[in-house]
């Protein structure tokens, strides 16, 4: 059986992370997004959000990281990503990311998965759906 025919509708995985100012810190050098709402707390605390607030990719990234490693895992191509960002993400948090196969698209070895991010008081902080494809 191919890798693809082993994967099952409903089938989910997923991995969590504290985000760190180190994260933050490297992900600006790597995006070269340096918003302040990310790096200067005292422009941050006259946003909504008062406080500094990690970039909303960095969060996504962590959908990438359950595709890639782990369902439907090594060799997955990211065909396709839509986001919705439903609430901030700070430093000290704890997002766990979770994958869910919602349907299978036979003769394309491709899979839709719904995504989600949720905090360490289970808000969600990031939806989506997701479009991968398995390499034959």
């Amino acid at each position: 059986m191919s890798k693809y025919e082993l994967i099952e509708v409903g089938q989910s995985a997923s991995t969590s992370k504290t985000i760190t100012e180190a994260d933050i810190l490297m992900y600006g050098a790597v995006s070269s997004d340096f918003n302040p709402v990310h790096f200067d707390s005292v422009y941050a605390s006259g946003t909504m959000f008062k406080n500094r607030i990690a970039h909303g990719m960095l969060t996504a990234g962590l959908i990438s990281a359950v595709l890639g490693t782990k369902l439907p895992g090594p060799g997955t191509v990211y065909l396709s990503q839509n986001l919705k960002f439903r609430a901030p993400v700070y430093i000290g948090d704890t997002i766990a990311a979770e994958v869910q196969v919602l349907e299978k698209i036979d003769g394309k070895n491709q899979i839709k998965l719904s995504t989600v991010c949720k905090n360490q008081n289970g808000k969600e902080v990031l939806t989506g759906e997701a479009l991968v494809m398995l390499q034959v």
